[in-house]
């Protein structure tokens, strides 16, 4: 076992018994961009609940209200919704007022983590490594980017997910196409300093101090483009897990990695991508990922894999984990307490 392989004993709770889980709603699909992708991910998920004896459902937010997900009385929610009204802390929001136990991450943490611009400026506040970057505008000089980033860059919609509205700049005239199709996406873009390296996920589990590290995957895509169609339908990529990397090179991106995921105060699970220089393997932090993908591409479920973990374990054990993090008020004794597992 690799210094990056931390056993699953210490990562993980131990899964409960299946009547345990209560009524359970996996929710996927939704309204954002990252739809189909997240139907993928959420028919993934029920199927490996279901076989577990778990009374799940299948909940989708754009056909289903939050008054019949109230009515229905489930005890807990598996959320597989990417991108806007999943990721973003607007459905951990809702779920919090009708109190219902969720996984991942709570409001804030998925606010920030979906957020590209807050989360870098979080991560330069606490010292951590990350590309270079400018903030587009309908003001903003687009021929002055490149001046300070370089060449080539990435531009990119600060909100989206699964590579949607990202081009990579190589000349000054590709500015403004790669702005225009950005901006269909957000108000404000992201200019990024374009680093040269391999490319790699850690998916992180717990919360906290107990936060821990999967095996690394290093992702090589072919001719680098790691886009949409590769992410999710393509069989020309290749996936390394755990990754051929020198231990300490390994151990200090799993430092990072885990580091990155506490600073915006993930809980459950997530997943950190990361790129290590190539003139000089330095890692750089790219994104944290607050609902990562569960499809059979997906890269949490490789990394649970490569550290013996079944898909429908993982699954059971994201769920085991579902929680309200909001506080429900004082007790008898003054002090603040919290709505725990199942507890509504």
């Amino acid at each position: 076992m690799t210094t990056e392989q931390i056993s699953t004993e210490k990562m993980m709770v131990k899964p409960m018994d299946a009547k345990q889980y209560g009524k359970v709603a996996v929710m996927f699909g939704g309204r954002s961009a990252e739809r189909e992708v997240s139907i993928m991910s959420g028919s993934g998920v029920l199927s490996a609940l279901k076989s577990q004896g778990i009374d799940a459902h299948a909940f989708d937010p754009a056909e289903q209200t939050l008054a019949e997900l109230a009515a229905a009385k489930y005890d807990r929610v598996f959320i597989a919704l990417h991108g806007r009204y999943g990721e973003d802390g607007t459905m951990q929001g809702a779920l919090e007022q009708l109190g219902i136990p969720y996984t991942g991450s709570g409001v804030m943490a998925s606010a920030i983590g979906m957020d590209k611009i807050y989360t870098k400026m979080i991560w330069l506040m606490q010292g951590l490594p990350t590309p270079k970057y400018a903030l587009l505008t309908a003001a903003t000089d687009l021929r002055r980017v490149p001046d300070t980033l370089g060449l080539p860059l990435i531009v990119k919609p600060p909100h989206e997910g699964s590579t949607i509205g990202i081009t990579k700049v190589s000349s000054y005239a590709d500015m403004r196409q790669a702005y225009t199709l950005a901006a269909g996406f957000d108000e404000v873009v992201l200019a990024e300093e374009f680093i040269t390296g391999r490319e790699f996920t850690i998916a992180v589990l717990g919360r906290g101090v107990s936060a821990r590290a999967l095996p690394i995957v290093e992702i090589v895509a072919p001719q680098g483009n790691y886009d949409y169609q590769a992410k999710y339908f393509g069989e020309e990529t290749k996936y390394l897990c755990p990754a051929p990397l020198e231990t300490d090179i390994a151990t200090e991106m799993n430092r990072i990695a885990v580091d990155a995921y506490r600073a915006i105060g993930c809980e459950g699970w997530g997943r950190v991508d990361i790129l290590l220089r190539e003139s000089d393997n330095k890692p750089f932090l790219l994104e944290v990922n607050i609902s990562p993908g569960m499809t059979s591409h997906s890269l949490v479920p490789m990394a649970a894999r490569a550290a013996g973990m079944s898909y429908e374990m993982l699954c059971a054990e994201i769920l085991c984990s579902a929680s309200l993090k909001m506080p429900k008020g004082l007790d008898e004794h003054g002090a603040v307490s919290f709505i725990e597992q199942g507890d509504r």
